[in-house]
């Protein structure tokens, strides 16, 4: 079975749902990947045979998108070449991580494929949203990246499509402690912003992992580490909690190791609004920004009560199976697009 398994790299979540997936979906075949944005943090121990800039997200220094420089980097002349050029018609599945570039191609070629990831669960109406909908936020989560066939990953089972996160192993197989520090990533944010207000609680420790440092940093208390898959992941099996954005990965690991968790979704980012009023359920704290009543704030987190566990319904092997399974399916029925077949002067419009 030849396997095109195609990955947005605008984050670290989707490289490491990948580099967990890969030792069991290279079970059914051999497997292509198609890694597709400029902005991850981890290098990718993937067998990458296609990489693309992609359509990739860019953040300022304050919490927020950079929307300028999201516009000067896109090109849409590069986009529709690259989906032309990918042979996802040489491929019996295409697995797609919200990566828009296959999607485009799939639709050219009227070849099916399969929506996996955390953002295929946002084609339920029943999965958590923002108190304020987002038009355009919606429409790009529906219409982003479509496939034939989608197999959604949330906190919880939402739909009948929808199955529990993707966990590292070494999350669980882990013996969690609370050493009592405090693991922070905030990318989102500069160094200088996080670090000064964090150091107004003297009393605490905190673990800072930055894309800009080299080696580790002590500043007071807080330490800043590079950011690596091992060293996170590390911090935040002995922390007593975390402060990240309302991404879904280290929400998610964070949750299934019953740690305290605090988040600050990224401004303007509607999928981590969604994120950030599902994770309430779980007594997740929710703080729109850093101001300079944010020290309070944490404090008043680090006294409030436990987090829900988060408990999985399926494991890995399991949401592999369930994939290949579709994607058989599919090139037994020959079926296309669900989305409908588009001309390149309608992919144009979208974007």
């Amino acid at each position: 079975m030849k396997i095109l398994y195609s990955i947005q790299a605008t984050g670290n979540g989707h490289i490491s749902r990948a580099m967990e997936i890969m030792p069991f979906l290279q079970q059914y075949g051999k497997v292509d990947v198609f890694l597709s944005g400029s902005n991850s943090n981890l290098q990718p121990n993937l067998p990458v045979t296609y990489r693309s800039k992609g359509l990739s997200l860019f953040y300022g220094n304050t919490g927020g998108l950079d929307y300028w420089k999201m516009w000067k980097e896109l090109n849409l002349y590069r986009v529709l070449k690259e989906a032309r050029e990918l042979p996802v018609e040489k491929y019996d599945l295409v697995l797609n991580d919200f990566e828009s570039i296959t999607s485009i191609a799939c639709r050219l070629k009227k070849v099916p494929s399969i929506g996996f990831g955390h953002q295929a669960s946002f084609r339920s109406s029943f999965t958590p949203r923002a108190d304020k909908k987002d038009f355009a936020g919606e429409y790009i989560l529906r219409q982003y990246a479509t496939a034939s066939e989608y197999i959604g990953l949330h906190f919880k089972q939402y739909d009948q499509f929808i199955y529990s996160p993707v966990i590292k192993q070494e999350i669980l197989n882990a013996q969690p402690t609370d050493q009592g520090h405090i693991t922070v990533y905030l990318s989102h944010y500069s160094d200088e912003v996080v670090v000064k207000n964090l150091q107004k609680l003297k009393d605490i420790r905190f673990q800072v992992f930055s894309k800009k440092i080299k080696e580790p940093t002590v500043s007071a208390n807080v330490t800043l580490f590079p950011i690596s898959n091992d060293g996170f992941t590390n911090s935040l099996i002995h922390s007593h909690g975390v402060i990240t954005g309302a991404g879904f990965e280290t929400p998610a690991e964070a949750l299934y190791l019953g740690k305290k968790v605090l988040v600050l979704p990224i401004k303007g980012q509607y999928e981590q609004l969604c994120n950030a009023a599902a994770m309430k359920e779980f007594g997740v704290v929710v703080i729109d920004q850093i101001n300079d009543n944010f020290h309070e704030q944490m404090a008043h987190w680090l006294s409030s009560p436990a987090t829900t566990p988060l408990s999985l319904s399926h494991n890995t092997y399991q949401l592999v199976q369930m994939a290949v399974e579709k994607g058989r399916s599919l090139q037994k029925g020959n079926a296309i697009h669900t989305s409908g077949l588009l001309s390149e002067e309608d992919l144009v419009a979208m974007y």
